[in-house]
């Protein structure tokens, strides 16, 4: 039996499972003599496991259709490639922010270069991003008293460029070289109504889960698995979703639906939604080809979510997604998912408060027996289990999903609800992504979870009082659920104590050819990491450097070459290693970030380990700099640790906190 037959079987299985035990629970479970509160709560329990279930269906459907949502990159001649306009969206972004990112569209390889027009465009109408367009030699289109957003801001550019295909980049994302050539092909193929490509939106510093929970070297960026997964998936559906950034879209697709639209806050996700009701084809590819900054602290996260949220409602009701006949069943059901998807952190809240109900407070939601509920809850959660496994490929599991969706519940619920009454939230809020020197701890949003916590706890000494033999075995399913909740409040504990931040640039891991000059002298080597203002070489002979020395060190890439002025801060010999050590070194890293082995790390011999300050010596250096740091795929992990527990990562992060008190 293939890997493929076997996925879909546990598919199978788990969709008869869950579709039996939500059967039961509906007609055969609800607490119809226990009053109005109890039956209410009930109600709300088989309510949210529903919608949960609903969701969970329908991923695994799509995901048995995986032949149908990737499309081969056709061959296309040269001279095929029409022109393009790139627009680089920003509002109040700084300087160097949009620096790396406009630097990096001037490298896209394409093979006409000049059909390639490249402009910021600036909302905020400055006079110094005016200077940086000029500077870097691409167009600018500024524009002043904006009334509607991004929308207006792209709309306006349209009505100032006439390319047929537009790509578009919000002001943190840098795309790398390939990116035009493996988008733009897709535009060129006669039997596709092709309108959009979605290429997914990576990171290449750690979020706020990675970093507060010291787990960047275990689990991959949380948006992973929509970006890379989900909206991937829906292909199959033809309901993929423009996210706003590393897009192509087809111009006059964009003319017949008038544009971006302006009545919702997130005209991303509504632009996609209207291009397939006019019979466009929007497609998701799954290669990652730019990268850009998450945010930085739980108070802009928390943020973008609410907007999320709010936006993706108006969306679908403005557009009647969910009912309208201009999109197929299997679209309208995935849009209703999308809809569902935000009422899954209340339910996530109601998973919690349910056991406590029960244990703290006796409240009976579930009108059914030991033995009984074992036969049918047991086998669908089992089956749910391996089925996330399969869903994922790693990406993600159950606990992490449960983990996020209880860390960001409570601030989710009544934003959702507000919007899905008709309450309306209309003002756009550009998401700060400032890297800054400060403790992330966010203390005030940690009362809702905190209270849970206590709420947890006391559930489950008021439930084991006076119980021992076979009256345990009978609460094992209450206690089982209230230990498990009880964890991800942990999670969500340590994730709002947040981790002091001590870097301004993230240092990402890069395998390169180094030469380290000296008095006329010179070491070859290979860096270790990089960033904007550091760099980690390992050199091949003891060079004498020491903290405070300066040098010259020039990185060498296949594509690119900058020489860079060094102060040393830290210096350490190494003794030759073993090449079978190296080798597990390298074996070890390709664990634990999913990316190659960079090619020459087995012959390396290293003598000494360097830790220093950078800088450019020109400005030829520091565009190229610029392309070293960030045109290749990151060296964050893109899978999770298979071999990290429960127990690892609560015993590492208490020991981490301990340590750097």
């Amino acid at each position: 039996m293939t890997d493929e037959n076997k996925r879909n079987r546990w598919f199978i299985v788990t969709i008869i499972s869950l579709s039996v035990y939500l059967i039961w629970r509906i007609f055969f479970t609800l607490p119809w003599r226990e009053g109005i509160l109890q039956t209410v709560a009930g109600i709300a329990l088989v309510a949210a496991e529903t919608v949960t279930s609903l969701g969970m269906i329908e991923l695994m459907v799509n995901r048995m259709k995986s032949s149908d949502y990737e499309i081969p990159l056709p061959h296309v001649s040269d001279d095929q490639f029409p022109h393009v306009d790139v627009f680089i969206a920003t509002h109040n972004e700084s300087p160097k922010l949009l620096y790396k990112t406009i630097n990096a569209c001037t490298f896209m390889e394409y093979p006409d270069p000049d059909k390639v027009h490249i402009y910021v465009c600036d909302d905020g109408d400055r006079e110094e991003i005016r200077k940086l367009a000029e500077h870097l030699g691409v167009g600018y289109l500024g524009l002043s008293d904006n009334c509607h957003a991004k929308s207006g801001n792209y709309n306006h550019a349209l009505s100032r460029t006439s390319s047929p295909l537009i790509a578009t980049f919000d002001a943190d994302m840098i795309p790398r070289r390939e990116f035009l050539i493996k988008t733009v092909p897709y535009f060129l193929m006669p039997e596709k109504k092709m309108g959009l490509v979605q290429t997914p939106q990576s990171f290449y510093n750690q979020d706020l889960f990675q970093f507060n929970l010291f787990s960047e070297k275990d689990i991959p960026n949380e948006q992973d698995f929509f970006s890379r997964e989900i909206n991937v998936m829906r292909n199959t559906a033809n309901a993929a979703v423009y996210t706003g950034s590393n897009t192509v879209i087809l111009r006059s697709a964009l003319e017949e639906i008038g544009g971006f639209p302006y009545d919702t806050v997130t005209e991303d996700f509504e632009t996609s939604l209207r291009l397939q009701k006019a019979g466009y084809i929007t497609y998701a590819s799954s290669e990652v080809l730019a990268a850009g900054l998450s945010t930085t602290t739980v108070a802009s996260m928390i943020g973008q979510r609410v907007r999320w949220a709010r936006g993706v409602i108006q969306s679908i009701q403005n557009t009647n997604a969910v009912f309208t006949k201009d999109l197929t069943l299997r679209a309208r059901l995935a849009y209703l998912n999308s809809y569902l998807y935000w009422w899954t952190f209340l339910c996530r809240m109601i998973f919690i408060l349910s056991p406590i109900l029960f244990a703290l407070f006796g409240f009976r939601l579930v009108e059914c027996g030991f033995w009984e509920l074992l036969l049918f809850w047991l086998p669908s959660h089992l089956s749910y289990r391996v089925s996330m496994g399969y869903l994922s490929t790693n990406i993600r599991n159950m606990r992490w999903s449960q983990i996020i969706d209880t860390i960001l519940a409570p601030y989710l619920i009544i934003p959702v609800f507000l919007e899905s009454v008709g309450i309306h939230y209309k003002k756009f809020k550009v998401t700060d992504k400032k890297k800054q020197r400060v403790q992330t701890a966010s203390f005030r949003y940690l009362i809702p979870h905190g209270i849970l916590i206590l709420l947890t706890v006391a559930s489950i000494l008021r439930f084991l009082r006076g119980k021992y033999g076979l009256a345990l075995v009978y609460s094992s399913v209450i206690l089982f659920w209230l230990g498990y909740n009880l964890v991800a409040l942990l999670y969500a504990v340590f994730f709002m104590l947040g981790r002091e931040s001590r870097r301004i640039s993230d240092r990402i891991g890069a395998e390169e050819k180094a030469e380290v000059w000296k008095d006329g002298e010179y070491r070859k080597g290979r860096t270790v990491d990089v960033s904007e203002e550091g760099i980690a070489l390992r050199l091949s002979g003891m060079p004498g450097l020491k903290k405070g020395d300066t040098f010259r060190v020039v990185v060498t890439t296949e594509h690119y070459r900058a020489a860079l002025n060094a102060t040393c801060v830290y210096s350490r010999g190494e003794g030759a290693l073993q090449e079978e050590n190296v080798r597990a070194e390298a074996a070890r890293t390709e664990d634990k970030t999913g990316s190659e082995t960079p090619s020459g790390m087995s012959e390396m011999r290293p003598g000494v380990f360097l830790a220093a300050i950078v800088s450019p010596e020109d400005e030829e250096s520091k565009r190229n700099w610029m392309q070293i740091i960030h045109d290749r795929k990151h060296s964050l992990p893109r899978e999770i640790d298979p071999w990290m527990t429960v127990y690892d990562e609560v015993c590492w992060n208490i020991r981490m906190r301990w340590e750097k008190r």
